[in-house]
């Protein structure tokens, strides 16, 4: 299967990674705007909240590959989104547990969004306890089998829906359950269960 490396990503993406037999990265892909690819959703005290990684855009009309796209340190983002984490999560059952690990992501200077992108997915490995061995494209991949091409997953703004099951969420009674966000919030929440909960979805998408 054919997947974009995302940050931190949505919770469907990793219902194919875990189950996938093998995976390769769309690394050749120019750059577009509004997907996961800079982005994550978490679950904040007011409902969705999106945490985007600023990165320094290419001149008008100058297209770079996502590959070649540099992240903007400008601003003080990573502050922000480590503060955002710890107000949205810290009440969550496991986020004491993974909080350390997650929060390096954060504290390196990558130079490079796909870097980053790779740290947060090898980051979260860990924290599954999973290891899958991938590839990486050294071409964009135009024709591919359609039951393969699951870049899609990168889209933030797909109306596609997906039945998941319900877990408990840290503001599920305020705003009640909100489905297929950061793979954060299933882990902070389900912790060592998160992996059952993946592996269980699997007809979502096979």
């Amino acid at each position: 299967m054919i997947l974009q490396p995302t940050i931190f990503s949505p919770i469907i993406q990793y219902v194919a990674l875990v189950n996938a037999e093998e995976i390769l990265f769309e690394v050749e892909d120019n750059f577009q705007k509004q997907t996961y690819r800079n982005r994550f959703v978490i679950y904040g005290a007011n409902g969705k909240q999106v945490l985007t990684i600023p990165i320094i855009h290419p001149r008008k009309g100058k297209r770079l590959k996502t590959k070649d796209i540099r992240i903007d340190y400008s601003t003080d983002w990573q502050k922000l989104h480590i503060r955002s984490l710890q107000s949205a999560y810290r009440s969550s059952p496991f986020f004491e547990f993974y909080e350390d690990d997650i929060l390096l992501v954060f504290n390196k200077k990558n130079k490079y969004l796909m870097d980053l992108n790779f740290d947060s997915i090898q980051t979260i490995n860990e924290c599954l306890q999973i290891e899958f061995h991938f590839q990486k494209t050294d071409a964009y991949v135009v024709i591919v089998d359609k039951e393969k091409d699951f870049r899609n997953l990168a889209n933030a703004k797909s109306d596609q829906k997906y039945d998941f099951q319900k877990y408990t969420q840290v503001f599920d009674a305020k705003y009640d359950f909100i489905p297929n966000i950061s793979i954060l919030d299933l882990i902070f929440n389900e912790g060592p269960n998160a992996l059952m909960y993946l592996e269980g979805h699997k007809k979502l998408l096979f």
